[in-house]
C-alpha cells in the first residue's frame, strides 16, 4: 500500500474513486486495478472491503438506489406546491445526472450485476425500477391533493416519465438537456392528467 495514504474510511473512498473512473472512463474502463489506482491504494484492498469485484459494482450501484429511494420522500413532500410539471422535471433531473446515466448505463452493460442487483428486488432494470417507483408516489400523492385527475394511472405515467426521460437525457452527448425541453417532454406524457386539460385530450370535443 502507498505510504502517506490515510484509510480511515476504505470503503468509501473506494466507492467515490469508482464514481469518479465511471464518469471520466464509462463502464469499460471501470475494473479493480483503475479504481484502486485512482483510490491510491493496493489492490488488495479492494478485496479486503468487498467479496468481489461485482460485489463492489453492485455496491456503487445501491448507494445510487438508496439516494433515488430517498427523493420518493422529498418529492412526496412537494406534492400541492409549485406545479406537477415542475417537479417532475426537476425529478428527471436529479435521476439523470451524469452519475445517474452512467450507472445505468452500467447496469445495463453486465448481465452478472444486473442479476445479482435485481435478486430478490422489485421486477425491472436496478435504479430504473426504483426511479419508476419514485415517481409513481409523487403522482398518487398528487392525485389525493387533486392535482392529477382520479381516472390517470400514475404507475403508467411514471413508467412513461423514466423511459422517455433516459432516452433524452442519454441521448444529450454534449450534456444535459435543456431545461424547456424537459418540461415540455414531461407536459406531452401528462396531457389528459391534470384538472382542467383540454377537452380533446379526454375524447370531448369542445363547445
Amino acid at each position: 500500500m502507498p505510504t502517506g495514504v490515510a484509510l480511515r474510511d476504505a470503503r468509501s473512498q473506494l466507492l467515490a474513486a469508482g464514481e469518479r473512473v465511471l464518469l471520466r472512463d464509462g463502464p469499460a474502463g471501470l475494473t479493480s486495478r483503475t479504481v484502486t489506482d485512482e483510490a491510491g491504494v493496493a489492490k488488495g484492498v479492494l478485496h479486503r472491503h468487498f467479496a468481489d469485484f461485482d460485489d463492489f459494482l453492485a455496491s456503487l450501484v445501491r448507494e445510487r438506489i438508496v439516494a433515488v429511494n430517498s427523493m420518493s420522500v422529498d418529492l412526496v413532500d412537494r406534492a400541492g406546491s409549485a406545479t406537477v410539471i415542475r417537479n417532475l422535471s426537476a425529478t428527471l433531473f436529479r435521476l439523470f445526472d451524469p452519475l445517474g446515466l452512467a450507472l445505468v448505463r452500467l447496469v445495463l452493460s453486465r448481465d452478472q450485476l444486473r442479476a445479482r442487483l435485481q435478486a430478490g428486488t422489485r421486477p425491472g432494470i436496478p435504479m430504473l425500477a426504483e426511479a419508476v417507483n419514485t415517481l409513481t408516489e409523487y403522482l398518487l400523492a398528487e392525485q389525493r391533493a387533486g392535482r392529477i385527475v382520479a381516472g390517470a394511472a400514475p404507475a403508467a405515467l411514471a413508467h412513461a416519465l423514466i423511459g422517455t426521460g433516459h432516452l433524452l437525457f442519454a441521448g444529450e452527448l454534449g450534456g444535459l438537456p435543456d431545461e424547456s425541453a424537459v418540461d415540455e417532454v414531461v407536459a406531452t406524457i401528462i396531457v389528459g392528467a391534470e384538472p382542467g386539460a383540454d377537452d380533446v385530450a379526454v375524447g370531448e370535443p369542445r363547445g
